[in-house]
């Protein structure tokens, strides 16, 4: 593994769990309750608020905890529900008979035509605003990528040499699933779903600011951006603190999914 992508790794990971870390904690302690408007509008930082408050009084920092909840619940939900369902998709996609597979890759060739977002907001838009649609849309869009990948990785592993000699060996074909071909496209689809996990953080915000997200009074950095636009030179606290939060959450996640592609890859070659 290069020092570089070590760097990445170490560097990626310090950010995750230090915004991790802070959700964590505020399940043990918050600084003021969610709907505590006591602080006056738009209070600058110091003192009691350490952000400053926002255009109803309620204390940014608070707020900032509790949209990190979401933005980590809401990716490793999404992450979650997308693996399983593109993962199922995929194996049997591979396994299938050729016309079968050749409908399965039009489906997700379709599917993945449409933009992450466009297809969460369609989902959003039919099924009501929340937070569980919103991880279900998000979710399902990124199923879709994830079964296009592993139905390409499982046709690479049954094209093995060893595979035939486990069937010559006389191995049963969920045998070959769980010995063969689980292990051999693991590394590949552990990384691409660290790197949905970060598009997932941005699709809720991105749902969240366009009111399609979260619903208040629940805190979500999208809605926070969305409700500290109009205030923005005035109290740019409120814009900053979410937005530094997302590139910080986002960029974590990026950079471990690029430090564990070598030492997926460093193992895989073992």
């Amino acid at each position: 593994m290069s020092r570089r992508r070590f760097l990445h790794l170490a560097a990626g990971l310090t950010l995750v769990l230090v915004v991790a870390g802070a959700v964590v904690l505020s399940y043990f302690w918050l600084p003021f309750a969610p709907d505590d408007t006591s602080g006056g509008r738009l209070a600058p930082p110091g003192g009691d608020h350490l952000l400053g408050t926002d255009k109803l009084g309620r204390d940014l920092f608070t707020q900032l905890l509790i949209g990190g909840r979401i933005a980590i619940g809401t990716a490793l939900g999404a992450a979650t529900l997308g693996g399983v369902l593109g993962v199922s998709f995929g194996l049997l996609a591979g396994f299938a008979t050729r016309w079968l597979d050749d409908a399965a890759a039009v489906l997700l060739d379709i599917l993945i035509a449409f933009p992450t977002l466009l297809l969460a907001m369609l989902i959003v838009a039919g099924a009501g605003a929340s937070l569980g649609t919103a991880v279900v849309a998000i979710g399902l869009a990124m199923a879709a990528v994830v079964a296009r990948l592993t139905r390409v990785l499982v046709k690479q592993v049954l094209a093995r040499d060893y595979i035939t000699a486990a069937r010559v060996a006389g191995i049963s074909w969920p045998g070959i699933v769980v010995g063969h071909v689980l292990p051999n496209i693991a590394p590949t689809v552990l990384v691409n779903l660290a790197l949905q996990a970060g598009l997932a953080v941005l699709a809720e915000a991105s749902l969240s600011y366009l009111g399609l997200g979260t619903p208040p009074p629940n805190a979500s950095w999208g809605r926070m951006l969305y409700e500290a636009q109009a205030t923005v030179l005035t109290a740019p606290a409120g814009a900053l603190a979410p937005g530094i939060a997302l590139v910080v959450l986002v960029i974590g996640v990026n950079l471990t999914a690029d430090g564990l592609r070598d030492v997926l890859a460093v193992k895989g070659s073992r």
